[in-house]
């Protein structure tokens, strides 16, 4: 008979599902902290290949958030940890600042709430901007005031989950590719898991699967009150010169009945600078372009989908006028930067954000994890689940139940 040292000493084996940057931190964490052997199962051939490889690479500094929920706490949490990260392994990382930007008079009450609410999650040199002095930041940006916040930065975050990828490896666990989860359930005090070609057995299974997650709990009999609804996002880049017009990053003041944060003007880090993105209803999971239909019927039949249609059909209208025409998103960005014009705009990649949507149809603003037995789910993690990342890891391996021998 093993004696209780010896079943002490004996090794979690934890699977996690879906190789995104929070995946990878996830099962960076917990062969960390709890010395747990870990196994990613990632369904693509790379790592990051949907919402960390799709956004603009911007690092939240917490602005926006209310105090006290996760996405404030962890955002902050998340912006230390992510900026102390890319220095040990010099990945790339600017605090190249944000301006928050109103238009008009009747935006200053949203935008001096704002910087009362970023000052409330403890946002390092917050500062509310007039008109001349928003330009001393932004000279090609107008506005009648901005609140400005130095340490936003951006960096490169599918450069971020290789790193992870290779933590993961190093610590002894390993990141299968080319392993979509086909089956799951619970029998005999394990997890047991079909992906790919193989059948894996886990003492606890994390799944951070982003717009795989409602497909990955229907498998492990975890239906719940919300649902994953895609929003495809789109960009456009400027081209040569415009791109001097935009020294960091120019934000709208953000319409708070949405977890969108409108249309912005972008630099990255190599050089380029986004505009966008718009919003769309996708009616695919992992629907880029209009073309795909592949998950309407999923999409559709969750009666949350239509009951935010129905409540906000008029902004929805908006974005898709916005994706179909062009100068759209033109006059989106000269509101903030009046010199661009039409040439200075081409077409970007864009993404697809996962967002969940309660049977309401409210859309759920904040990070949600449900832990069904030995399973854990990642509800909603949009952004700043990037920036997030690390405490967001640090989170869920605090939460995921302890194996008891």
């Amino acid at each position: 008979m093993a004696s209780n040292a010896e079943n002490h000493l004996v090794t979690e084996k934890i699977g996690v599902v879906g190789a995104g940057i929070v995946g990878l931190a996830v099962a960076r964490e917990l062969a960390t902290a709890r010395g747990a052997e870990v196994t990613v199962l990632e369904k693509e051939g790379r790592v990051g290949a949907h919402q960390t490889g799709h956004n603009s690479g911007v690092v939240h500094a917490g602005i926006y958030y209310p105090p006290g929920s996760l996405k404030a706490r962890l955002c902050r949490e998340g912006v230390a940890l992510l900026k102390e990260y890319c220095a040990a392994y010099a990945l790339p990382y600017e605090e190249v600042g944000k301006l928050v930007v109103a238009t008009s008079g009747a935006e200053r009450p949203r935008l001096a709430a704002l910087a009362e609410r970023a000052r409330a999650n403890g946002v390092p040199g917050i500062a509310e901007l007039d008109a001349l002095a928003l330009r001393e930041i932004e000279p090609h940006a107008v506005g009648v005031a901005a609140v400005h916040s130095p340490h936003t930065a951006i960096c490169d975050f599918p450069a971020v989950a290789r790193r992870l990828a290779l933590d993961v490896a190093e610590l002894g666990g390993s990141v299968r590719l080319a392993h979509p989860v086909r089956a799951l359930r619970e029998r005999a005090g394990k997890v047991e898991v079909v992906a790919g070609r193989r059948r894996f057995a886990f003492d606890r299974l994390v799944v951070c699967a982003g717009l795989g997650t409602d497909a990955v709990a229907r498998m492990a009999g975890a239906g719940g009150d919300v649902r994953i609804v895609p929003f495809r996002g789109e960009y456009y880049a400027l081209r040569g010169k415009a791109r001097e017009l935009v020294r960091g990053l120019i934000y709208p003041v953000p319409d708070p009945r949405y977890p969108f944060l409108g249309v912005h003007l972008t630099r990255r880090i190599d050089g380029g600078v986004l505009v966008g993105p718009n919003a769309v209803l996708a009616m695919a999971y992992e629907g880029y372009r209009w073309s795909n239909f592949g998950n309407v019927r999923q999409i559709l039949g969750w009666p949350g989908t239509l009951r935010m249609a129905r409540a906000h059909w008029r902004t929805g209208l908006k974005e898709v006028y916005g994706s179909l025409v062009k100068d759209a998103f033109v006059m989106a960005a000269r509101r903030y930067v009046p010199e661009l014009g039409p040439a200075d705009l081409e077409r970007a990649p864009g993404g697809v954000r996962a967002q969940a949507v309660a049977r309401d149809g409210g859309l759920v603003d904040d990070f949600v994890v449900d832990v069904r037995g030995k399973v854990v789910l990642v509800r909603n993690a949009p952004s700043p689940a990037a920036t997030s990342s690390l405490a967001i890891a640090r989170h869920i391996a605090g939460i995921v139940p302890a194996l008891v021998r």
